[in-house]
């Protein structure tokens, strides 16, 4: 009922506007790729698009040729007459108040505003102009603009803000106190908090340099590396099993240890993505770039009885097509699979053309048993791991040697058929491999395989590769891109609210040999990034979305951060870099509810013990068909599909996790005990300097008489048994050792605790 009330309240306002009211918001000078086209993807592709299949009346309206032509039984009338509103069809039909003809058609329950009729009208005045869709443009520099404020601004990003934000009549917000900004800089950089020593020591340094000092610092941390890594694990849809029914563990972690290993010697972009799209098809390719390719094997594979090997190996050749479509271009290849894409120049035949470069390894469709190890892979080795692969960790595999599946083409590629419906076993038209025309063509001379698929991905007139990346960079630094749909660069994705920003980045990126660490630091370094999150109630009105950075947004932590800062602060966190993946604390018996029952190590969950307990997030266990579930209730990516940009929900689930998951209630106790050390044996103390290290500034007055007080009023209910100590202190593994009264501990503990669930501690800043 509620959801009738709500479709009902927003056509009364898209019909109640009057044409006066419309007539004043249309700009002067209408732009197809801006204003006409999102309207005609979201109202009319559906019925008039590009997919030949579905074309109603016979107009299809995605280009200019046949937007133009003659329409009707007779071939005597035109949808579109460029500069004609009289003889133009669409103009009728979209005012039309007869509900048998009006469009977008009443059954449809789509509705075009008064507004966007009268912007279809003029546009039609002005000539009809079609321009291709802008992300299918190549980015060209723009000009940097001129502002009116000339004293705001550190470099090119501000003053492309700054530009958008006067023509807006916005102001930007002041700067973030050097408390937040260190906060903020810390976390986009290296997922990790500063310390409270860290924090003093900036607000102390009163140089000009400080910030860009520890932005340096920063980016050649390997902790750097881990978090940039730890992303990257969601693109790639890395976990440690096979998925389905059986879920399999497998062995894809000496590939993780290379992806760090890249990052952390700052591999330039271009040769990171070549490595991973085709490393063994490299001139004089090595173990490592050979390695590098297990980016493509880290989707699911079935060990199920029953299925049809041939059907999942073509699933396995989709999920990688459609891998490469999102991460690298942004676009929805899985669209195009059964039919040609309703919304996006991309036909059945291009999908499959893309398919075809991802076709010719001689896998099976089917495991044989939960030992096999799918084809190909290759053998990483101890001694591997003492020579030519000395970023992999092998301390602690529990074998001298493991199998990593990686990419080897077969000697006679495989024939590559349109699959009719998209069905594995109704093979239609033969293809070769090939790329989406409407992108950019296949260069001459390349060669048709993962490799010439590399080079046409940094073809220099490629329009897609480094928009989608400093986005996805933008992205990771402000909360959102400046293409929201980080997932989406065709039609049905959002439009860029800095289009030429977005240009400038790319342009830049690509000028600089794709340095990742040079375009952090850029983004870093701006005003824009540096400004306060403090919102006014006009602006929380004018841009609740924060669409034209007037101010930082304010972000939660990630799931991964939140552990990683509990662990961090308390003391307990074990830096290991690299190495087999280990299980934390999880609720018992949860594999145990979703097993298959094909036995194997996935089976049972045997909780790690000892300084495997405290490793980064980034090295838990991810079983595909029950991830963690701490990290999955604060929105982390499930893995079983390449993932650009996580959901983001608030739920009371993620509250009862903060204050129950035991490696939280640990670190608390940790801290706790940490900060007796560090302080001494004064309660005020030891609460303010838990404080600064959860949310790396000094608590108020009233901050530290209300903590003070919570801290009394736990030490009474201690005295009178409604908190039991034994039990709370019980709690995970690690032992304190000391003569400190245990009832102090608790108290501070839950004190601690207490922070940590503070939503400042859970915001980046």
């Amino acid at each position: 009922m509620c959801f009738a009330v709500s479709c009902k309240n927003a056509k009364e306002e898209y019909t109640t506007i009057s044409k006066e009211e419309s007539l004043k918001q249309i700009p002067d000078s209408i732009d197809f790729s801006f204003h006409i086209k999102p309207i005609l993807s979201d109202r009319c592709f559906a019925c008039h698009g590009p997919d030949k299949n579905a074309v109603e009346g016979g107009l299809s309206l995605h280009k200019a040729e046949d937007a133009y032509a003659a329409i009707g039984e007779n071939l005597d009338r035109y949808a579109i007459v460029p500069g004609d509103v009289a003889n133009s069809e669409l103009i009728n039909r979209i005012f039309n108040e007869d509900p048998n003809m009006v469009m977008p058609p009443e059954e449809s329950n789509l509705i075009l505003s008064a507004y966007e009729k009268e912007l279809f009208k003029k546009w039609i005045e002005q000539g009809a102009v079609y321009k291709k869709h802008w992300a299918f443009v190549p980015p060209v520099k723009p000009v940097v603009p001129k502002v009116e404020n000339e004293g705001w601004g550190k470099n090119e990003i501000d003053k492309f803000v700054l530009k958008k934000l006067e023509l807006e009549g916005f102001s930007p917000s002041k700067k973030a106190s050097k408390e937040q900004l260190i906060r903020r800089v810390f976390f986009s950089i290296t997922g990790l908090p500063p310390s409270a020593e860290q924090v003093n020591a900036f607000l102390n340094d009163t140089t000009e340099e400080a910030y860009e000092k520890i932005v340096d610092s920063l980016l050649n941390t390997v902790a750097y590396a881990e978090y940039m890594a730890a992303d990257w694990m969601d693109v790639a849809r890395y976990a440690d099993t096979h998925g389905y029914q059986d879920d399999f563990e497998r062995t894809m972690w000496p590939w993780r240890d290379w992806v760090i290993h890249a990052f952390n010697k700052n591999m330039s972009y271009d040769e990171f993505i070549t490595y991973q799209l085709a490393g063994d098809m490299i001139p004089n390719a090595t173990k490592e770039s050979i390695l590098a390719t297990g980016f493509n094997r880290n989707h699911k594979i079935t060990a199920e009885g029953g299925v049809i090997p041939e059907e999942y190996r073509i699933e396995y050749v989709e999920d990688r097509t459609n891998t490469f479509g999102t991460a690298f271009l942004g676009m929805t290849m899985e669209c195009a699979r059964c039919h040609d894409h309703k919304y996006d120049p991309l036909s059945q035949k291009d999908h499959f053309q893309l398919f075809g470069f991802f076709n010719n390894i001689d896998e099976k469709g089917l495991m044989a048993n939960a030992q096999e190890i799918p084809k190909p892979y290759i053998t990483v080795s101890k001694k591997d791991a003492d020579g030519v692969l000395d970023f992999v960790n092998m301390t602690n595999s529990p074998t001298p040697k493991v199998e990593v599946m990686v990419m080897k083409d077969m000697s006679k590629p495989r024939e590559t058929f349109v699959l009719n419906r998209g069905v594995y076993d109704q093979p239609a038209d033969q293809v070769f491999p090939g790329t989406p025309e409407a992108i950019l063509p296949f260069p001459e001379g390349f060669p048709k395989n993962r490799l010439g698929l590399a080079k046409w991905l940094f073809h220099e007139d490629h329009p897609l590769t480094a928009r989608v990346a400093v986005n996805r960079i933008w992205q990771r630094m402000f909360g959102k891109g400046l293409v929201e749909s980080s997932y989406d660069f065709g039609n049905q994705g959002a439009l860029p609210s800095h289009p030429e920003l977005l240009d400038f980045l790319a342009i830049k990126f690509q000028k600089e040999e794709w340095n990742v660490k040079n375009i952090i630091k850029f983004m870093a370094l701006s005003e824009t990034f540096q400004q306060s999150s403090e919102i006014s109630e006009e602006m929380q009105e004018k841009d609740p979305e924060n669409t034209y950075l007037s101010r930082a947004s304010r972000l939660r932590l990630s799931a991964e951060m939140i552990r990683d800062q509990a662990l961090k602060i308390s003391g307990l966190l074990n830096d290991e870099v690299g190495g087999p993946s280990v299980k934390p604390y999880q609720p018992e018996g949860i594999w145990e509810e979703t097993t298959g029952g094909g036995g194997g190590s996935t089976s049972t969950y045997i909780q790690s013990s000892g300084k495997d307990l405290y490793r980064k997030s980034l090295y838990t266990f991810w079983k595909r068909t029950v991830p963690p579930p701490s990290m999955m209730t604060f929105d982390a990516a499930s893995r079983d599909l390449c993932t650009v940009k996580r959901q983001e929900t608030n739920t009371p689930l993620q509250a009862l996790v903060l204050l129950n998951d035991p490696q939280l209630i640990e670190a608390a106790r940790a801290l706790a005990y940490k900060s007796i050390g560090v302080v001494g044996k004064e309660p005020k103390d030891q609460i303010a300097y838990i404080f600064q290290n959860a949310t790396s500034r000094a608590p108020s007055e009233e901050e530290m008489a209300i903590l003070t007080n919570f801290y009394q009023d736990t030490l009474r209910k201690i005295e009178t048994g409604e908190v039991v100590t034994e039990e709370y202190l019980s709690i995970g593994e690690f032992a304190v050792v000391s003569d400190i009264s245990q009832k102090d501990l608790a108290a501070l503990a839950l004190t601690a605790h207490t922070i940590l669930n503070l939503d400042e501690t859970i915001s980046r800043g």
